[in-house]
């Protein structure tokens, strides 16, 4: 009999973007793969009054604004608000904003997003002066070349790489532990993945060199580089943005990641190594081998 072609086989289960960073994802049946990660993915980003980034670690209600691709525009809604239209083509000034240690050139999204912004994020006694902000695509904006051996890989308002990759198979154990413990599930939602691999065992994304993904154009190369070390975000319910601390807590029982220095870890970022301009979709079959170091 013929050996099989890769040690494990998946495939492409969901996929999701985040146009907005921290704020909701959206579901997509195909995505196209661009050498920053998934079209549009964090292309825009909420800063206050000095230019610094804000996630929903400070301001949980940001996991309440929904966006909607369009064809020409994303549309945010959120509870008590009229919709935001945000055209693909329009932005406004140039400016410098700042994600986490970087300096980046981004242009202002004008006075009517940033009043959005801030009356949806302000809450009684805590007036907030954000604005919103999209990513230049002429800034190149590098991953740690530590973690990708000297790859440059680009990415636009994410944490740090092009693309977060989880499986079904590692919700379905926590989500095991937590019922338990007493708990009620959670989504893969919590975790903000790009990518949601089915038919593969629980955190073998972890364990594997590369992920090759058959698309129409060809092969798409995706390299696992570093496990996903998780802040409190995964314990704020996206449907409600109220926080508490169980999926964090029983991730500390069983995630703490050597290679992380024992912090907690819960899917792995991936940069691009091939099939920049194809398109992923939903259902195509994913190989990969596993990585021996």
């Amino acid at each position: 009999m013929p050996q099989p072609a890769f040690d494990i086989e998946a495939t492409i289960a969901r996929l999701f973007v985040y146009p907005v960073k921290s704020c909701a994802g959206v579901e997509l049946p195909e995505a196209l793969l661009t050498e920053t990660g998934l079209e549009f993915d964090r292309a825009w980003m909420v800063v206050d009054a000095e230019g610094e980034f804000v996630t929903q670690r400070q301001l949980p209600r940001m996991a309440l604004i929904r966006p909607q691709m369009k064809h020409m525009e994303v549309v945010l809604r959120a509870p008590g608000m009229l919709a935001l239209h945000l055209a693909f083509d329009r932005v406004e000034q140039p400016v410098r904003v700042r994600v986490w240690k970087d300096e980046v050139a981004a242009y202002d999204m004008g006075d009517i997003a940033a009043q959005w912004f801030s009356d949806f994020l302000s809450e009684p006694g805590k007036p907030q002066a954000l604005r919103l902000v999209r990513f230049d695509p002429e800034h190149k904006r590098l991953s740690s070349l530590q973690w990708t051996d000297g790859v440059e890989a680009t990415n636009q308002f994410a944490d740090g790489f092009p693309l977060l990759v989880a499986s079904e198979g590692s919700l379905a154990e926590l989500n095991e532990r937590l019922a338990a413990a007493g708990h009620d599930a959670v989504g893969i939602e919590r975790f903000r993945p790009n990518i949601v691999l089915a038919g593969i065992e629980s955190h073998d994304e972890d364990r594997v060199d590369a992920l090759h993904v058959a698309t129409g154009e060809g092969e798409a190369e995706l390299k696992p580089v570093k496990p996903c070390t998780r802040c409190p975000i995964p314990d704020i319910d996206p449907a409600t943005a109220t926080s508490s601390p169980e999926v964090g807590d029983m991730l500390r029982t069983y995630r703490a990641d050597p290679r992380v220095d024992g912090r907690i870890t819960f899917g792995m970022n991936c940069i691009v190594l091939q099939g920049v301009e194809h398109m992923l979709k939903v259902g195509q079959a994913v190989g990969a081998n596993y990585r021996f170091e």
